[in-house]
């Protein structure tokens, strides 16, 4: 591969016809910053649930599967550097992701898998238990990287999350060696931060709550991670732009009035972000154990 194209990622999540959620969100960011993108949808909705009941057709699971099969035996894979799962229509869709990643790391062993567990929110689960089983069990084990909300985190870990140190220690426990945990607990009154753990850092970035935003900053928030990982930025810098980026285009929509994020007139925001973020370090829970 020649050393001008950054390789390729696979992103699996869900596709709206209209607004920008799911894959129409990561995979605007990935190809913004330069990354090729390919797309492979588990539902194909109208719009976001959130704007009312509208029909959903789900990739059934033995076509899923021969997708995923094209996937493997395709003679560019060597092309693929990383893969993002987002949403998923079913349990089935995890063991297919699974398999592939498992298959894609067989030729790349540096390939980087990323697992967004879109699974539920404050409100409880909004996927069966089955599929929210199935990426827990299956998924996360693979995962280089997650990025849960607080309440999946506090789901998947089975602990109660009131404070960041128990959402850290919920972090270690879970597997992945890096875990982004958005909706943590802010420090500033008035804010909303993401919390960053890895064998290397506890960090906190947080910037000021924006009420009602639109759906898809998590799935925007998880492809600007991984895309400024691939880049080889530190992980506190990429943290940081991160960050900045999906509340600068957050605060743009809510300015305008848009009931979604307005991805196709921001693109300066996902590259080159302005928002200001307050980067902390927090105390690891290694250093912790150790005093």
């Amino acid at each position: 591969m020649s050393e001008s194209v950054p390789g390729a990622v696979i992103v699996i999540s869900s596709h709206v016809v209209r607004g920008s959620v799911g894959n129409r969100a990561a995979v605007f960011a990935l190809e913004t910053l330069g990354y090729p993108v390919w797309a492979l949808p588990t539902v194909l909705l109208p719009w976001h649930p959130g704007h009312g009941p509208s029909t959903r057709v789900t990739v059934s699971e033995g076509d899923f599967n021969s997708i995923v099969d094209d996937l493997i035996r395709s003679p560019w894979t060597g092309e693929v550097r990383a893969v993002l799962s987002g949403y998923l229509g079913g349990h089935h869709q995890a063991y297919a992701v699974a398999r592939l990643v498992d298959a894609l790391r067989q030729k790349n062993p540096n390939l980087l898998y990323a697992c967004d567990p879109v699974i539920g929110d404050a409100g409880g689960l909004y996927v069966p238990e089955a599929t929210a089983v199935a990426i827990r069990d299956q998924l996360l084990p693979l995962a280089n990287l997650a990025t849960p909300n607080r309440f999946e985190l506090s789901w998947l870990s089975g602990a109660p999350l009131d404070t960041n140190a128990a959402i850290l220690e919920a972090a270690l426990s879970l597997g992945p060696s890096r875990m982004l945990v958005t909706s943590a607990l802010p420090m500033m009154t008035g804010s909303t931060g993401n919390l960053y753990l890895s064998g290397n850092h506890a960090l906190l970035a947080e910037h000021r709550l924006i009420d009602n935003p639109p759906n898809g900053t998590g799935d925007l928030l998880s492809a600007l991670f991984l895309a400024r990982l691939l880049e080889g930025l530190s992980e506190e810098r990429a943290l940081h732009l991160a960050t900045a980026g999906v509340f600068e285009i957050i605060a743009r929509a809510r300015k305008r009035g848009a009931d979604e994020l307005t991805l196709e007139q921001d693109a300066s925001s996902l590259s080159t972000p302005m928002a200001m973020v307050q980067m902390r370090r927090l105390l690891h829970p290694s250093q912790r154990k150790n005093r």
